[in-house]
């Protein structure tokens, strides 16, 4: 028995349990987590199946329909296959509405993060995207994005949420992510790239810390769900990046915006998470009800766990 890799497995289990995600013996392989982030050597999916059935593991966890949790949430597997089948319910309108975002300008991938890129959707959910920017472009191109969602009447905001685009975080090509703990790492390794995937690519080497939390992750290259250019959008993106060229429209749209956040209230309430620079925008204004959140109650179960 590997007494490491059995509290890997363990703890990753209570990790998604937190967010109601029962998982297969690949992706407990797949995601195993290493909680400390400080990166250890890779496991084989083999070690990881051998463990899973070990008699110290199947003390605390359940295998049902092929999905392993904890004992006490066998209804959670078919919780899981139901939820799967609302989250491709909304990809098929997710695809339909961010089909038009390919012919605005300077946008280089949109991949859709949260729970629908981990199938793991509600029927009240919204839809998470992470869109990144050419450089220098972050304030024009979010300022595009948003209103075309608007006129669109996609864009979350209010009480509309349920099928709206969440338009809470955006980066320039070339940068990383600045957040980097077991929440931000779980989002981003089930990233679905929808739009630009050799920038998706591209995403992935810079953000090779994700590696120190999951060492065994891997990215997928094929992506049935992707939306196409085609010679008519590239020739519009091409018309509207010569129109928005100029240096003083990325300098107006930042100062304009950089007010409109500054004096929102969110801004400084208590919990929230706003970044504004020119490398990246992120929008999570209750923050601590998120990635704080879900981890207090993974300590919570680990600790219940430990004491039995």
């Amino acid at each position: 028995m590997n007494n490491n890799l059995s509290k890997h497995i363990l703890a990753t289990i209570a990790y998604y349990d937190v967010m109601d995600y029962p998982m297969t013996s690949f992706e407990v392989w797949k995601y195993l987590t290493i909680i400390s982030g400080e990166g250890e050597k890779s496991y084989s999916l083999h070690d990881v199946i051998h463990e899973l059935e070990s008699e110290k593991l199947m003390r605390f966890i359940k295998e049902e329909n092929g999905f392993y949790m904890l004992k006490d949430r066998i209804a959670l597997a078919e919780q899981r296959i139901y939820r799967n089948k609302i989250s491709e319910k909304k990809f098929k309108r997710l695809l339909g509405m961010v089909s038009f975002l390919r012919f605005l300008p300077y946008i280089k991938m949109i991949g859709v993060t949260g729970r629908m890129a981990m199938k793991n959707a509600q029927e009240k959910s919204d839809l998470d995207l992470l869109i990144i920017f050419k450089q220098g472009k972050m304030w024009t191109g979010r300022a595009l994005v948003t209103f075309c969602m608007q006129i669109l009447g996609k864009r979350r905001y209010g009480k509309k949420i349920k099928d709206r685009i969440c338009l809470n975080h955006f980066i320039a090509e070339e940068s990383s992510i600045s957040i980097r703990d077991i929440f931000s790492t779980n989002e981003y390794v089930f990233l679905l790239p929808i739009y630009g995937f050799s920038n998706f690519i591209k995403f992935q080497k810079i953000n090779e810390w994700i590696k120190n939390f999951k060492p065994n992750i891997f990215f997928e290259i094929k992506n049935l769900k992707r939306i196409k250019e085609s010679s008519f959008s590239r020739s519009i993106k091409f018309f509207l990046e010569k129109l928005f060229i100029f240096e003083f429209v990325e300098n107006n749209l930042r100062k304009w915006q950089k007010r409109k956040i500054e004096n929102n209230p969110k801004t400084k309430q208590a919990g929230s998470m706003i970044i504004y620079e020119d490398s990246e925008l992120a929008f999570w204004p209750n923050f601590e009800n998120q990635g704080p959140r879900i981890f207090a109650s993974f300590k919570e179960r680990l600790n219940k766990i430990s004491q039995l």
